[in-house]
């Protein structure tokens, strides 16, 4: 391998890290809300929680937290495709696995 190869292996991981700084600032403007047995998750599709709201009883049992578990997994899975389907736009589906 030669001085060239090896300049242009930097050249495409800087292109690559580029790449995926854009998806990741694209991801973080992308807002996710799901409303999920009474409660609201808002959430970034890199993952970030913006609020969480609804009328959920707390004080009573464990089902008020459930049903605030349940809202932000689903959030989560849909911020997961989401990012997945952005990733693939934007890298020109050259991901392996994806």
């Amino acid at each position: 391998m030669g001085l060239m190869d090896n300049l242009k292996q930097l050249g495409d991981l800087k292109k690559m890290r580029d790449q995926a700084m854009e998806v990741q600032k694209k991801l973080a403007g992308i807002k996710i809300t799901i409303e999920h047995k009474g409660i609201t998750v808002v959430m970034t599709a890199d993952q970030k929680v913006q609020s969480i709201s609804g009328e959920a009883d707390l004080s009573a049992d464990q089902t008020g937290f459930d049903k605030i578990t349940e809202a932000v997994n689903e959030a989560l899975k849909q911020s997961q495709k989401v990012a997945a389907d952005e990733m693939k736009g934007l890298m020109g589906g050259s991901l392996p696995g994806m």
